[in-house]
């Protein structure tokens, strides 16, 4: 039992330090891009090879060769893959997709986020994740191909520093949402200590009149009401 048991640590250290090794062969002849998840394939990459060394591991069927094998064969399929996209910008477009414009001039683009199958909530949250805590800031958004987002802020929101006019800090306030998808959050109206007649006065001054029109709107202390319609999306 003890023989048995010897030969099976043997055996795992074995697997363990050859996938190490090639693990890291990948990853210097592939690139370091396989690490960051650049493209959806890499990632798909990235699993797989996670998962034919996870699985070579726990089952002793699977031999040292198997290993190698297998992890060299994905590699290759990877390395014609790239060398067939740095060639075709076609086949690039297939592999790795395009960036996606959520938002076009400040106006979010319905369309697109269907089609990326993502919802407003989904859209704040990434936005809030990128230190924008408001679509009212917001010039133009990418969604990218390894699912992260890229901002470009209006230029009236665009960082400087308070040193630089030698302007004295003001209270932050964070934006709340009062109605989404034409349906009106009433409890964050309520929480600001408004009511639904100011609510109707706001859009009013926007020139919108039923609730069910409006895509997106969001209150910021000092800066006012920001709408967008269905019609403008």
């Amino acid at each position: 039992m003890g023989a048995v048991s010897f030969m099976k640590f043997i055996n795992l250290t074995s697997e363990l330090v050859v996938g190490f090794f090639m693990l890291f062969i990948i990853v210097k002849v592939v690139g370091r891009k396989i690490i960051t998840q650049v493209t959806p394939f890499t990632f798909i990459t990235a699993v797989v090879i996670g998962e034919i060394l996870g699985n070579a591991l726990y089952d002793p069927a699977i031999k040292i060769i198997d290993i190698i094998f297998s992890m060299c064969l994905w590699g290759l399929l990877l390395l014609i893959v790239e060398y067939i996209g740095q060639k075709s910008l076609w086949f690039r477009g297939i592999v790795e997709g395009k960036p996606a414009a959520l938002i076009k001039n400040g106006v979010i683009d319905r369309k697109e986020l269907k089609k990326n199958r993502m919802n407003l909530n989904q859209l704040q949250s990434l936005l809030r994740q990128s230190e924008t805590f408001s679509i009212r800031e917001v010039a133009y958004c990418y969604l990218e191909p390894n699912g992260s987002i890229s901002i470009l802020k209006k230029a009236n929101y665009q960082k400087t520093t308070q040193e630089d006019f030698k302007i004295p800090g003001k209270p932050v306030h964070v934006p709340v949402t009062l109605i989404r998808d034409g349906k009106v959050l009433w409890d964050e109206v309520k929480d600001l200590g408004f009511d639904e007649s100011w609510l109707k006065k706001q859009l009013s001054s926007q020139h919108v009149s039923d609730y069910k029109d409006v895509l997106i709107a969001e209150w910021l202390v000092g800066d006012g009401i920001f709408v967008q319609t269905y019609t403008q999306a």
